[in-house]
């Protein structure tokens, strides 16, 4: 499973533009079977979405587009309005233009999300290509209970929009997700300016022992890209079978 990560500026509230911007770096890279996008990667982080967030599935629609041609799924949030509600929604689309969405659990009350956005209830994992993926979104990252592993994923992404002044703490509980869960991890985020923050990226794949197999420069906008060997992951998790010894509970209203 090649893996291409992208860390890219994101240009306010204009979604074909950023559309355009994307598909010319895609369209530059090597073959893979994944290509990440960041959080709301159409529009920037829109904490208010009324007159900012699609209702018209252009964005969805796009990445259909460029999954098919690229043979390649391609995952990313957008801010999405459906039904007169807002939704911080995840896409993971498959080359045949399956859609599999997640919409962020955690809202970024510190920021005001959770004024305007419903949050999501249900975990989502998706198959792909002989890989596990459990899908999240920025913010998800502080709630290690919601993303443990219950032997039902290979690896988490996270897609984020997570500013300069917290960087250590994204980088630090990327790799805390990756050893406690013992899963990869591939985390992306944005670089450049919006209304309210700045940006430096800190994107990186984790490996399930806490290493770094790929990272980005900050404050660059770039690519990376890395494997994630499923045999790998087997032989690790049968010599140290840790996820084992986990304690045993059940979250009660999810």
């Amino acid at each position: 499973m090649k893996v291409i990560i992208l860390q890219h500026d994101i240009k306010w509230a204009c979604p074909a533009d950023n559309q355009h911007h994307l598909e010319d770096l895609l369209m530059q890279q090597p073959k893979a079977d994944l290509f990440v996008l960041t959080e709301m990667f159409s529009t920037g982080f829109a904490t208010e979405p009324e007159g900012i967030a699609e209702s018209d599935g252009s964005s969805l629609r796009w990445m259909q587009q460029m999954a098919n041609k690229l043979d390649a799924a391609i995952a990313g949030s957008v801010a999405t309005e459906e039904n007169g509600r807002f939704y911080n929604r995840f896409y993971f689309v498959e080359p045949n233009g399956q859609v599999t969405w997640y919409d962020k659990r955690h809202l970024f009350t510190y920021g005001g999300e959770d004024k305007h956005f419903t949050p999501g209830n249900k975990r989502v994992i998706v198959s792909f290509r002989g890989t596990r993926f459990m899908l999240q979104v920025c913010y998800d990252l502080r709630f290690p209970v919601w993303s443990r592993n219950r032997g039902d994923y290979d690896a988490i992404i996270y897609v984020a929009s997570w500013p300069s002044s917290r960087i250590e703490v994204w980088k630090t509980l990327l790799r805390a997700r990756a050893i406690e869960n013992q899963s990869f991890v591939i985390g992306v985020n944005r670089i450049g300016k919006d209304l309210k923050c700045e940006y430096q990226g800190g994107s990186a794949i984790i490996d399930p022992y806490g290493r770094t197999v790929a990272e980005l420069f900050d404050f660059q906008e770039a690519t990376a890209i890395a494997e994630i060997d499923m045999n790998e992951l087997e032989a690790f998790r049968k010599k140290f079978p840790v996820l084992n010894d986990a304690d045993n509970f059940e979250m009660n209203k999810y």
